[in-house]
């Protein structure tokens, strides 16, 4: 027993003095597993101990919950600041209102590094001018959303052709915070021009939040997460409904050996299936297919809120995709490693799925 005790003591000595050891000891109390072995190899006043930094921890996590929470009533106070911006930019869009020579004015970078000769100038202004006598001049921004969706990948990945027709209707869309006296979430409203494909004016889509360390496993947490979503009713005019298709299919009678035609409906794949999304029920566990779909689903919501709302017109311009894919990081050459740091992480947002 006394030889026992000096092989525990140490371990526990190697332990308290090996910081890579106590990361490890660390990493396995935020996972939540507990990993018997060790500690068993330290004393019990230690275990003490260590069971009062857990408590710390779970503390811990109840402030950082509060942080969220308080994080979410600035984006809402801010929302608020940002949206008279965004109105006009839907006005420009539209074509509702046409921004002046001095709103107007852009220097490319093209047009800074190579400047044009005076008479050149004056030549091109001299053809812009007939061109614009010439040509019909377009309303607003045509296709201003439809050419984000078939640019971003996410997106486009949903994006079928008998969608595009009723996204060149699509005008803007608005990303609306709860209120301070409700539950946290937001919702994804996307506005319409009066079309023929269906009779709503605006498409919403509620993403529901939880931003509580969970009782059962507090060391989880690691901020607001999003945890059910909920869609609209889509008013489809008759027949043109591209969420579902008609097939048709021979029916054989067994007594008769008659056949005939009969016609169903299937579902379709489209874009607009986003406003159905899968039921959570808190009483039947989802499949591996469904719980896929419904992080993805997640995912996409909270795409539209962090990038392509704010930064649309960078989406457009294909500005933030270069953004996008240089955020990524640069690929290493064949057999070529890259060692980071333990613990060292890169953190892209304030929100998890």
């Amino acid at each position: 027993m006394d030889a026992d005790n000096e092989a525990k003591g140490k371990v526990s000595g190697q332990a308290m003095q090996n910081p890579q050891a106590l990361a490890a000891v660390q990493d396995k109390i935020d996972s939540g597993s507990h990993n018997a072995s060790i500690m068993d190899s330290l004393p019990k006043s230690v275990k003490r101990r260590v069971n009062a930094l857990k408590n710390l921890q779970v503390n811990n996590t109840h402030i950082e919950a509060k942080f969220y929470k308080e994080v979410h009533e600035l984006e809402r106070k801010y929302s608020a600041l940002y949206q008279p911006l965004f109105d006009k930019r839907r006005n420009i869009v539209s074509g509702e209102v046409e921004p002046t020579d001095e709103e107007c004015e852009w220097q490319s970078d093209h047009e800074d590094e190579a400047a044009l000769a005076e008479d050149l100038k004056k030549k091109a202004a001299i053809e812009e001018k007939t061109e614009d006598a010439n040509e019909e001049k377009p309303k607003g921004i045509p296709e201003f959303w439809l050419t984000i969706f078939r640019s971003v990948d996410m997106l486009s990945d949903m994006l079928q052709e008998h969608d595009e027709p009723i996204l060149k209707h699509l005008q803007d869309i608005k990303v609306i915070f709860s209120g301070p006296d409700q539950p946290m979430s937001f919702t994804l409203e996307f506005h319409f021009d009066p079309n023929k494909y269906f009779t709503n004016t605006v498409l919403t889509k509620v993403y529901k939040m939880k931003s509580e360390p969970d009782a059962e496993d507090p060391f989880s947490f690691e901020g607001p997460e999003i945890i059910d979503c909920e869609g609209c009713e889509i008013d489809w005019l008759k027949g043109k409904d591209v969420t579902v298709k008609t097939i048709k299919k021979k029916q054989k009678h067994k007594g008769r050996g008659t056949a005939r035609v009969i016609t169903k409906q299937v579902p379709n794949d489209s874009f607009f299936n986003f406003f159905n999304p899968i039921k959570v029920s808190p009483d039947k566990e989802l499949d591996e297919d469904s719980e896929y779909t419904l992080a993805t689903d997640f995912e996409i919501g909270h795409f539209f809120r962090e990038r392509i709302v704010p930064r649309a017109v960078l989406y457009f311009t294909g500005e933030a995709l270069e953004d996008d894919e240089s955020g990524e990081g640069e690929e290493l050459d064949e057999g070529e490693e890259e060692e980071l740091d333990e613990g060292e992480e890169e953190v892209s947002s304030l929100y998890t799925f």
